[in-house]
């Protein structure tokens, strides 16, 4: 793919609750020595500065201080003392907000994501947050990553084709979020309906979102 320009810092200023659908169909781009790896984001979660699912929820502590910005950087973690998952950080400094990549479409440097994360199909090698760091090479070495400098080892890239690639994959649906117990009920979950790349099937009835 040409034309890899990062999204701008101030992409990342407002709430992770108006961000999280806004990245849907930009690219996150991994740089490797093999060359660049990634795809189209088609699925995020938000989690806000009072919000008691957010690791931010507490103050600020060493696990969690990318959270606290600046703003249009990688706040990456470990579940399960095992797999990685990556953030992209919003609002202001000092105000823990997070956006959380749950899947992208397999697109950019198939063979390096392949040799990184075996799996049986592309759909399978990351259609879920755990399973696209390991594809991406993405780990705790990471956090705090710049994702507004395209020489950084991660990014997110503006796509040149969004509107097309919204209709094809939309509608925008929102649901409540996977995996946790606290503050569940939230609608903070976005993805691409049409995406065969999401982790969970789009549930009948699923809330189209205006972002």
């Amino acid at each position: 793919m040409k034309n890899l320009t990062p999204l701008p810092r101030s992409f990342y200023e407002p709430s992770a609750e108006a961000v999280a659908p806004r990245l849907l169909g930009h690219w996150l781009i991994r740089n490797l020595p093999a060359g660049p790896c990634g795809g189209p984001i088609v699925e995020t979660e938000a989690y806000l500065a009072d919000d008691p699912a957010s690791h931010g929820f507490g103050g600020p502590r060493a696990r969690n201080r990318s959270m606290y910005g600046p703003p249009g950087h990688g706040y990456v973690y470990l579940i399960y003392g095992f797999h990685s998952c990556v953030n992209a950080v919003c609002r202001r400094p000092g105000c823990a907000e997070a956006v959380l990549i749950r899947a992208i479409e397999a697109k950019l440097g198939l063979e390096t994501m392949r040799q990184n994360r075996p799996a049986a199909t592309a759909i399978a090698l990351t259609n879920g947050p755990g399973k696209l760091c390991a594809a991406l090479a993405i780990d705790r070495k990471l956090d705090g990553v710049d994702l507004c400098d395209a020489s950084s080892p991660l990014f997110i890239a503006r796509s040149p084709e969004l509107a097309q690639f919204r209709r094809r994959r939309g509608p925008v649906a929102s649901s409540t979020r996977i995996g946790i117990t606290k503050a569940a009920a939230l609608p903070l979950r976005f993805y691409l309906g049409a995406s065969p790349f999401i982790s969970r099937p789009a549930r009948p009835g699923a809330a189209p979102s205006s972002g």
